[in-house]
């Protein structure tokens, strides 16, 4: 058997007396589409800061292909690229849109401005955004600042092939859409999953029942710091789960607590 492409054992981590993740154990396969779902502040967003290498846990350990991670991302290299797209964005509002899509190449390659702009017009179509090239993030709708920050993420170095993110994590990239941008997004998700140059593996942190059960393959609940349930899609309908059946019908009645 091959080695998990993410794998964490035990994961814990506080803020203050908050308890945030109390032992959590996760496994990314590739090709695996993973929802992880449950109500606001169980650690949801904390997990993929984790995985990303930006925040440390307090305790427990993370094996990125099989290799135990010593510290954050800046420590050291891990084996695979891992791409993030944040809720907000995150663009660079002094950049253009270029320039925030070709953000790597210009600080870690010997690219030509001609080059990087080039690469960066082609992930830019890639995501339905072509011929904006030269616009500011101001300058755009939420939904299309979401679309330009998925085609940074994508964004891979030809010159270094470690520059090619393997994993993708979308911290609720649906947050604050109407109902069809929402739609376009999602259907985007899916398409860079497939594209040649896209990335076949990742996981989404939403709490939207259309963005999950349209872009995810199986789904982990996470409540007050643990794993509470996981399966298919297709489990969450027949579930006896407490937990996910409040949550999924949107009910104040249940096992969650309802903070007022």
């Amino acid at each position: 058997m091959t080695e998990p492409l993410i794998e964490l054992k035990g994961i814990s981590k506080s803020f203050g007396n908050n308890v945030i993740l109390d032992n959590v154990d996760l496994t990314i396969e590739r090709g695996d589409s993973l929802g992880i779902i449950g109500p606001s502040g169980t650690g949801k967003s904390t997990i993929l800061r984790i995985i990303a290498g930006l925040l440390a846990p307090d305790a427990g350990e993370i094996y990125i292909q099989g290799q135990l991670r010593q510290g954050l991302i800046e420590d050291a290299e891990d084996p695979i690229f891992i791409g993030m797209v944040f809720q907000q964005a995150a663009l660079f509002d002094s950049l253009t849109v270029e320039e925030n899509v070709g953000f790597l190449l210009l600080q870690h390659s010997t690219l030509s401005r001609r080059e990087i702009k080039q690469l960066a017009e082609e992930k830019l179509a890639m995501v339905g955004l072509g011929k904006i090239g030269d616009r500011y993030p101001a300058e755009l709708s939420g939904g299309m600042r979401k679309r330009v920050s998925f085609a940074r993420a994508i964004m891979s170095n030809p010159q270094n092939p470690r520059y090619t993110p393997e994993v993708l994590l979308y911290d609720e990239p649906t947050a604050g859409l109407d109902p069809i941008a929402s739609t376009v997004i999602e259907d985007l998700v899916r398409d860079l999953q497939r594209a040649e140059g896209g990335c076949s593996t990742y996981l989404m942190v939403t709490h939207q029942d259309s963005t999950i059960r349209r872009t995810t393959d199986k789904v982990v609940f996470l409540y007050q710091g643990k794993v509470q349930w996981q399966g298919k899609i297709s489990d969450i309908d027949a579930t006896e789960n407490p937990l996910v059946r409040q949550f999924f019908s949107a009910s104040v009645d249940g096992p969650i607590q309802v903070i007022g």
